[in-house]
């Protein structure tokens, strides 16, 4: 098979990094930087989601090491920001650009105002890769900075290219202390987002201005107590995002949400928990024969689903809502999915607008 030639023919499909003379390369531990998205480690320790424990699934504690809704924040007056990175993990998959599993891109402004500057490049399966994030220089004025770390892999080591003589202050602060706390699947955790800052929780993070934690499990997020008992441990959260109906089936939703629920109450009776079914997929048009019908089964899990928040809100307690996961991304859901099933940018883009609506009413 002949080699794609794009990149012969168009020079901005090419890996192209330059040269990174003059810079100096940094630890994420340096004073000023701030480390975000990360519930039960600190920046210098082995980045993980939630703590090594014998008590929860091979699966999870593997897909634990993935950094999903990981970032850090700084401000600087760098005119260049690289990153040298060593990854535990890498995760290359056929229908999610590496960008999104893993690499990194780049934020500059203030909170609220930010936008999106560069992402990591590098060449073929590459576990370990040293990258430039924005394409022309800077002018060289104080700015805050966001990189948001890779979906898809674990990070074995960081190293942030900055000039040489470049101060790093401490980021913008955030709204107040308070956590979003996302609980759920691959979507969850931001498959297939074609960039990191794309997955939905970090678009909520952003327009909030809230540290979020993503608590997406790929394929494992199944509502088991251990998983409940760890995100209970979180001190002052925001609210509470269960998104794992697709993971846990109809059946799995029945046997765990009320528990799963009655775990966070105890040590959080007012935070707000958003209880959230499952989005369509497109597999239910071929059972279905039409994208207005949500499949008999999806239909009856979200019922119960909200027939739980009635309940539990005629028992007194009013900070918990349900969110009809298939009624969210509107009509043209079917046309927000790489595979019928996971995100693209769009649906991302979509399903947090809406959430964000859902979210603020009670945030």
């Amino acid at each position: 098979m002949k080699k794609n030639a794009a990149e012969k023919y168009d020079r901005n499909m090419a890996v192209n990094n330059n040269s990174d003379e003059g810079l100096r390369y940094i630890p994420i531990s340096t004073e000023g930087i701030r480390l975000g998205g990360f519930a039960f480690c600190s920046a210098g320790e082995t980045l993980r989601r939630l703590p090594d424990d014998p008590a929860l699934s091979k699966a999870v504690n593997i897909l634990a090491m993935h950094t999903a809704g990981g970032r850090i924040d700084f401000r600087s007056n760098t005119t260049r920001i690289w990153v040298k990175v060593k990854l535990q993990q890498s995760c290359h998959m056929d229908h999610m650009p590496d960008v999104g599993s893993c690499g990194f891109d780049l934020y500059i402004g203030e909170p609220g105002k930010s936008f999106m500057l560069g992402t990591s490049r590098c060449a073929g399966e590459a576990d370990e890769f040293v990258s430039k994030l924005n394409d022309y220089a800077l002018p060289g004025n104080m700015q805050n900075f966001t990189i948001n770390f890779p979906l898809y892999s674990g990070i074995e080591s960081l190293l942030i290219g900055v000039d040489k003589d470049a101060e790093i202050l401490p980021p913008a602060p955030w709204k107040n202390n308070k956590k979003m706390v996302f609980y759920g699947t691959s979507i969850t955790q931001g498959g297939c987002a074609s960039r990191p800052g794309m997955a939905y929780t970090n678009i909520l993070s952003r327009r909030f201005n809230l540290e979020a934690y993503n608590f997406g499990f790929s394929g494992n997020g199944r509502g088991e107590p251990e998983v409940a008992q760890h995100l209970a441990n979180i001190p002052d959260p925001a609210c509470y995002v269960l998104d794992y109906e697709p993971n846990a089936f109809p059946e799995g939703i029945r046997a765990t949400l009320e528990q799963f629920i009655d775990i966070l109450r105890e040590k959080h009776p007012q935070t707000p928990i958003f209880v959230m079914s499952s989005l369509r997929f497109n597999r239910e048009i071929s059972l279905t024969s039409s994208p207005d019908i949500q499949v008999g089964y999806l239909a009856e899990s979200a019922r119960f689903q909200q027939s739980v928040v009635r309940k539990r809100r005629k028992a007194g307690d009013k900070n918990i809502h349900f969110i009809h996961g298939g009624k969210i991304a509107g009509k043209d859901w079917h046309e927000f999915a790489v595979d019928g099933i996971h995100q693209t940018d769009l649906g991302f883009f979509v399903i947090a607008g809406k959430m964000e609506k859902i979210l603020k009413k009670v945030l």
